[in-house]
């Protein structure tokens, strides 16, 4: 769609329910990010928005995290390209904030600030032996088959083991297991990177641990992702009998739970109408509940190489459903592995100027309004700055849930405009978008706009047709910027 009439779309659909202009900034291009600026659009018809991403492709999680093999879920792009394409929204790629502008430039350039990059990094486990070859977060795992320029050289070992755990049970977990397990033909018209397939394609990988602290009850992934797995053409499927039995508490939380009910049904299914035992060659899934990651076993064959995880059997204490907590029993016992993957959680990154809470891992917030640092006295806010996303709330929810988080935090926004709390003291208005093009254009920035993404975007698809497969996706910095043009 071209801008003229990415232009009239947005004339038609947002309302002119609006208050004075404002300069906006909007910092991280994932769905927090698109939401944010087209909620904006929509209430305040003056408002310049502007989105920045440190990546010179847009779209956060949807392009590096959203599994190859999930395109229904990528469609959601459209939209946001349309919001990109307005002619009071500009994209501003390859553009850091931390080193490239500083959050304290920022504010000063415009009239609200929203943070909504997202989360980064990893949590950790905290326990022996982590930091052996073999071990990797599924973050990483994840970024370097969807073609993430920060993963590109990871080279996972898929070749020296037939065996990979799985530390978590969520959605990200049973992505990372069905990729590992899913028949390459089936990963070959995705949009997988080519360097994911090639090493898949080579994978001695055939059996895949799925390790969780709680029971089939509490399982934290969806009916969706986990008919997924169950689908996967000639997969043996295991769990213990005696891990389905359910305890007074269960059945409380079962009947008030229908998501979680329909999950422990479908996980039930997998084991009473499976065979009892895989057949030769055949890949296996396994299920293992009720057991908690004490340590990380080194190879004696192979010096520095994780060899296995020593587990600690655990129980649920309480009596709430719902509300249970894991509690190990000092029983162990080994699980060998030449590979791991931590699907233990992302976590964000706190930039200079940025209250943030490293314990939850978010930034203080009522509502999406970022709280000052106080040690005394009620709660202060920070004027004009304010986050969205997994930065406001943690990592969780699905892309939807982003739609209403944003929702609130542009309320809020709205609110504190109405109460005259945003904008210049002066009489002057903030520079915004040209104040920024400046800076960044006298510190020799190169910065790539949303047309820049159009030719990355052209030239994926054209050589992934060549492949018969929606994009073959630039996977470096350099190619990146190559396709990027001048």
């Amino acid at each position: 769609m071209v801008i003229s009439q990415a232009s009239s779309w947005l004339s038609r659909t947002f309302s002119t329910a609006s208050s004075r202009s404002l300069r906006v900034c909007v910092v991280g291009s994932g769905p927090a990010g698109f939401y944010t600026a087209e909620k904006m659009l929509k209430a305040h018809q003056d408002a310049q928005v502007d989105i920045v991403d440190r990546l010179p492709t847009p779209f956060g999680l949807v392009r590096s995290g959203v599994a190859p093999d999930h395109p229904e879920t990528k469609v959601v792009i459209n939209q946001f390209s349309r919001v990109a394409q307005c002619e009071r929204c500009s994209f501003f790629g390859n553009v850091t904030l931390g080193s490239s502008i500083s959050l304290s430039e920022l504010r000063e350039l415009y009239d609200v600030v929203v943070l909504a990059y997202g989360a980064e990094s990893d949590r950790v486990l905290g326990i022996p032996g982590e930091d052996l070859g073999g071990i990797y977060s599924a973050r990483e795992f994840v970024w370097w088959y969807n073609g993430h320029p920060d993963c590109v050289g990871l080279n996972p070992d898929l070749k020296s083991t037939d065996t990979a755990v799985i530390i978590g049970q969520g959605n990200v977990a049973l992505d990372v297991a069905r990729i590992l397990l899913r028949p390459t033909a089936e990963l070959a018209t995705t949009d997988i990177a080519s360097h994911a397939l090639a090493a898949l394609k080579e994978s001695t990988i055939r059996k895949v641990y799925l390790v969780g602290r709680r029971g089939p009850v509490q399982a934290a992934c969806t009916t969706k992702e986990l008919r997924e797995v169950f689908g996967i053409r000639d997969l043996y499927v295991h769990i213990q009998k005696e891990d389905l039995l359910k305890t007074p508490v269960d059945e409380e939380e079962l009947k008030n739970n229908r998501i979680q009910r329909r999950i422990y049904e479908l996980l039930t299914k997998a084991v009473t109408t499976g065979p009892s035992h895989p057949s030769p060659g055949q890949r296996e899934l396994h299920f293992v509940f009720f057991r908690k990651p004490d340590r990380f076993l080194q190879s004696h064959g192979r010096i520095g190489y994780v060899s296995g995880v020593r587990l600690e059997k655990a129980v649920l204490q309480g009596v709430e459903p719902g509300k249970q907590i894991a509690v190990g029993t000092e029983q162990f016992e080994d699980l060998g592995c030449g590979m791991v993957l931590k699907s233990i959680g992302y976590k964000s990154k706190p930039v200079d100027g940025l209250p943030f809470d490293n314990k939850k891992g978010i930034v203080p917030n009522i509502k999406g309004r970022v709280l000052r640092d106080s040690q005394k006295g009620p709660p202060l806010l920070e004027e004009g700055l304010y986050v969205c996303g997994w930065l406001k709330r943690g990592p969780t929810g699905i892309i939807g849930t982003n739609l209403y988080c944003a929702e609130e935090t542009v309320a809020s926004i709205s609110e504190d405009v109405k109460r005259g709390l945003l904008g210049s003291s002066s009489n002057l208005p903030k520079p915004g978008r040209e104040g920024l093009r400046q800076l960044l254009d006298d510190r020799s920035v190169r910065v790539l706009p949303f047309s820049a993404w159009e030719k990355i975007d052209s030239e994926e698809r054209r050589v992934g047709s060549i492949n018969n497969k929606p994009r073959e996706k630039l996977a470096t910095w350099e190619e990146l910027l190559k396709a990027a043009g001048n």
